[in-house]
């Protein structure tokens, strides 16, 4: 069969399964479709992007920088092209390309989205460059750029719901209901808490997969009517929740789990945002591992505040929000550790940066399974990794990002007022 007879919308399925097989971190399979898809046509803005991203997946840097200059030099997805290639390395000298970003900006046709991203770019670059008033400032036109609106007020009554709903007695109840499995492992917490270093700490062990983010919880949560934030009785979706119907949902859930590694004793999901959703871990897997990764408050939320997250992420983009955001999850995730006491391993990032070989010892201990000194060289593992820290985790660990909101402290004051006594200044 030759590519280029069949229909030009193929190149957007290709890409769009390309995506997929990304955000599932099998960024082999991505290449391919990826390559496939330029076969067609070479210059698709979303196949042009698209094969670098998974060749930075699988830590490819220098290939994906490659194809990311060819795209900026013809002309296609020239935002999206140089976000992603100021994350391909860390800059010690100002690069040529900051000045292009700072000139394309200057392009007043470009859509917020587009603004936002080459924002980001030259944040990223100048941050690198350890220019930090520049780089906020870049930072924060680009959030503003997108103009995302997050409701604080409609989550901070939902997570009164959740607390509400999900009683210790509640819980404990229900646990029978289940599956009894301990191979589910949970990593849980902000984004940018370290959930990613401690997956593949965890999953260089030969007994652990590492499924990367799995949005299956979210799903089941959805379905059940857990995640309705317009004011919902969640207290009608847990009645829902017969003995049957519990062990129905654990049993699919294990199934799906098990089709990523038939053999593993543990199988790690590290969706962060699961951190909302403990409550109904611990009605479907009484044996399940959780472990909660938690930083220092601002350097967390700064961490967050400069990445151009999804829409999944609004609360990101401003700086008070973010802060009253993170109130929230602190509360959510102190109601957990009173349903579930000593359920929860705390892996503090700044403990695991400190003393890596002593916490990773904790980790795998934690985990019910012998030590094995692989699990000290995570950063040669091979595999895919898609997350914003896929440069990151491919180095031994780095203590540079520990404290790193001291360098913006004069431009995050309202973070730090929001944060509140949860803010170590």
């Amino acid at each position: 069969m030759k590519w280029p007879s069949l229909k030009p919308d193929l190149v957007e399925a290709l890409c769009a399964l390309g995506d997929a097989y990304n955000s599932f971190d099998k960024g082999e399979m991505a290449l391919l479709l990826f390559e496939k898809a330029l076969k067609i046509d070479q210059d698709h803005p979303l196949a042009r992007i698209g094969l670098p991203r998974a060749l930075m997946s699988l830590g490819r840097m220098d290939e994906a920088a490659l194809h990311l200059k060819e795209a900026i030099e013809r002309g296609i997805a020239v935002p999206a092209a140089h976000n992603a290639l100021a994350r391909t390395r860390k800059y010690t000298e100002e690069p040529p390309k900051l000045a292009a970003i700072l000139r394309e900006l200057q392009d007043p046709g470009h859509m917020p989205e587009e603004a936002a991203t080459l924002h980001h770019a030259a944040g990223k670059i100048l941050n690198d460059l350890r220019r930090y008033k520049e780089a906020i400032d870049h930072f924060k036109q680009g959030n503003q750029a997108r103009g995302q609106i997050f409701d604080i007020g409609s989550y901070r009554r939902w997570v009164d719901a959740m607390i509400e709903t999900f009683t210790p007695e509640l819980v404990a109840s229900m646990a029978a209901y289940g599956n009894p499995s301990e191979v589910p492992v949970f990593i849980v917490g902000m984004p940018r808490s370290g959930t990613t270093l401690t997956e593949q700490i965890c999953a260089s062990h030969p007994s652990v997969h590492g499924a990367g983010e799995l949005g299956k919880l979210a799903r089941t949560a959805n379905g059940l009517g857990l995640k309705d934030r317009t004011g919902a009785d969640l207290g009608k979706s847990i009645a829902k929740m017969t003995p049957d119907l519990s062990r129905t949902l654990a049993d699919e859930h294990l199934a799906y789990l098990r089709e990523r590694a038939p053999d593993a004793l543990r199988i790690v999901d590290k969706m962060p945002h699961n951190f909302e959703l403990i409550g109904l871990v611990g009605v479907l897997f009484a044996k399940a591992r959780i472990i909660h990764c938690r930083r220092d408050a601002i350097d967390n939320c700064i961490s967050c505040f400069v990445l151009q997250f999804s829409e999944a992420h609004s609360y990101s983009g401003d700086l008070q929000t973010l802060g009253l955001y993170y109130r929230e999850y602190d509360r959510l995730m102190r109601h957990w550790s009173k349903v579930l006491p000593g359920r929860i391993f705390e892996n503090r990032y700044e403990t695991l940066i400190e003393n890596q070989e002593e916490q990773s010892h904790r980790l795998i201990d934690y985990l019910g399974l012998p030590w094995d000194e692989v699990c000290l060289r995570f950063f040669d593992r091979a595999g895919s990794v898609n997350t914003y820290s896929n440069w990151q985790v491919r180095q031994p660990i780095y203590k540079s990002s520990v404290k790193r909101w001291k360098n913006y402290e004069s431009e995050i004051q309202p973070l730090i007022e929001a944060l509140g006594d949860l803010a170590e200044v």
